[in-house]
Parts: C-alpha cells; sequence; structure tokens
C-alpha cells in the first residue's frame, strides 16, 4: 500500500478517495500519483466551430482541446496543493492522458508501478458520469493489483475493524497473505471473520472458519455466521452492524473457483457497503486480460 493510485474526475466520490488515499500513504510511508483520463479530447472540440481556417489562425474546435488540457492540469494542481494538511510531506503527483478511461488507467498502473488503486464508487442508479458503478467493477475485474473502494468520506481515515467474508473454502487458502499483509498495515485492528450462510450448515460452516484462522496463523479475531438471501447483502449488512472500517474481499472471475469468489459479489460490496471495501485477486492465479487495442495507447501523457 505504498504507491497508490487515485483516478480522478473530480467528483466527490472521487475526493473521498483522495483524502483515503493520503492518509494512508502518510500511514505507510509512501506516495500518491493523482490520474485524470480526458476521454474523446479529439473530438472533444470538433463539433464547435468550423471557421477558424479562412481567418487564418486556429479556430475554436482547435483551441478548445488545448484550453482544456490547461484547465485539467490547474485543477490538478489544486487537490495536489490540498494534500498537506492529511498527508504532511506525502509526495503527491499529478498525471494527464487523454484516451479511453480503462486503458489509462491500466497503464497508468503499469507505468508507475502502483500497488493499490483507490476509485471513488456510486452504487448503481446514481447519476451517470466517470465513477458510476460500471468503472470501479471493471478496476475490479482487470487491475492487476488491489482495488480500494471509496463512497463516503472517512476523515480521519482509522482502521480499527476488519471484515473478512468467505466461504472458508479450499481457494480461500489463496487469500491468505495479501489478508496478513492488510493486517500488517492495521496492527491495531479486530479481524471479523464471516460466512454468509445461506442454507449452508453453521456449525460446520464455524470449522471451517477456525480451520481457516488456524491455517492462516491469524491473530485473535471474531468469527460470526449469519443468514441473507443474498451473500452481498449479508457483507454489507454484518459490516454495518460492527461499523468496519474496512471490507476486505478476495476474488476471481474464474468459473472453476468457489462461486463465492466470482467478481460479482466483490462488485456489489464495493459499490453499496458503506466502509471502503478492499478486493485483490488470489495470489496464485491472475486477473484475466482484457486486450487492449494499441491504438489506445497512443496518446500524449502529461505529467
Amino acid at each position: 500500500m505504498k504507491n497508490l493510485l487515485v483516478p480522478t474526475d473530480f467528483s466527490p466520490e472521487a475526493h473521498h478517495a483522495y483524502e483515503v488515499a493520503l492518509q494512508l500513504a502518510r500511514h505507510t510511508g509512501g506516495s500518491v500519483t493523482l490520474l485524470h483520463v480526458l476521454e474523446d479530447l479529439d473530438e472533444a472540440g470538433s463539433g464547435i466551430s468550423t471557421l477558424g481556417g479562412s481567418l487564418g489562425g486556429p479556430g475554436i474546435d482547435e483551441i478548445y482541446p488545448i484550453k482544456l488540457l490547461e484547465a485539467t492540469k490547474r485543477r490538478l494542481r489544486a487537490l495536489v496543493a490540498e494534500s498537506a494538511p492529511l498527508a504532511g510531506a506525502v509526495p503527491v503527483r499529478e498525471v494527464l492522458k487523454t484516451g479511453p478511461i480503462g486503458a489509462g488507467i491500466l497503464k497508468a498502473i503499469e507505468r508507475h508501478h502502483i500497488d493499490l488503486v483507490v476509485m471513488g464508487a456510486r452504487g448503481h442508479g446514481a447519476m451517470e458520469h466517470f465513477f458510476v458503478s460500471s468503472n470501479t467493477e471493471r478496476m475490479i475485474r482487470l487491475a492487476p493489483c488491489p482495488v480500494l473502494a471509496v463512497k463516503h468520506q472517512h476523515v480521519p481515515f482509522a482502521v480499527k475493524t476488519v471484515v473478512f467474508p468467505s466461504d472458508f473454502s479450499e481457494e480461500a487458502g489463496q487469500a491468505v497473505e495479501q489478508l496478513r499483509e492488510t493486517l500488517a498495515a492495521f496492527p491495531e485492528a479486530k479481524l471479523h471473520l464471516l460466512h454468509v450462510l445461506g442454507d449452508r450448515d453453521p456449525f460446520a460452516a464455524r470449522q471451517r472458519m477456525e480451520a481457516f484462522a488456524q491455517l492462516a496463523q491469524l491473530p485473535p479475531c471474531e468469527m460470526s455466521e449469519v443468514n441473507a438471501s443474498r451473500t452481498a447483502t449479508g457483507i454489507e449488512q454484518y459490516a454495518e452492524q460492527v461499523k468496519a472500517d474496512l471490507v476486505v474481499i478476495p476474488t476471481h472471475a474464474r468459473s472453476g473457483l468457489s462461486s463465492f469468489f466470482h467478481t460479482s459479489i466483490a462488485e456489489a460490496v464495493a459499490t453499496h457497503a458503506f466502509p471502503p471495501v478492499l478486493t485483490y485477486h488470489f495470489s496464485r492465479v491472475q486477473p484475466a486480460a482484457e486486450p487492449i487495442p494499441a491504438s489506445e495507447y497512443a496518446y500524449p501523457m502529461f505529467v
């Protein structure tokens, strides 16, 4: 959690994510890269004016993209200037890219060696903009590093209660390494292991949780079973009940794994639960690749 990326569209949710990232970076001794992606910049001014050429100078359609870039740079720099009260001397770098949003984020992860993406999120039904749920969900599926989804303001961001939901099947053992790393970052946090039962035997669920905790050599933790019609709903309700500061969900979009670990559950919790939700892929499998045309990387980067 030292090299953090915050994609922003300057929305309130993105600002909440930025605040959390700054506090995390200060806590871990890390840095923050603040990213804005201007989508379809080449078409941004194409329909505004076609009169400039006949006047012998640049037209509005040529000036508009330049002004948009300049205005966006100013907004990014203003955000960087806000960092001192929350993060002190934490290094914050602003990056401006043009092109498709998803490709821009994935390329920034690779180029800047990102450990964690911190994204603002909205639930389904919110006004369409950059951080509708589909964008966060896409990064949960495709990002090669963990993704932290933030929906509300958390100042201060103090992690005292961590909820780890799972079905504690054999595949859950692949999630242990990242869970340990998360707990190591917040050594004072109390861990809650959660099993959403559905129609499962509560006694068997408790045995599986105990076996998982012993195998993973976890610190003393709470173990709970809850009944819910939907797994995601059970997680959200339990997180609210215990006033969780962080929900940690391992996931992978592979049909061969337990249905609990399908990305749909992580995506639903990440865009609906109140506390920040950290999702990551299993340590022994890689996220499914999504082909990105080479043309999508052909846009200039402004740093």
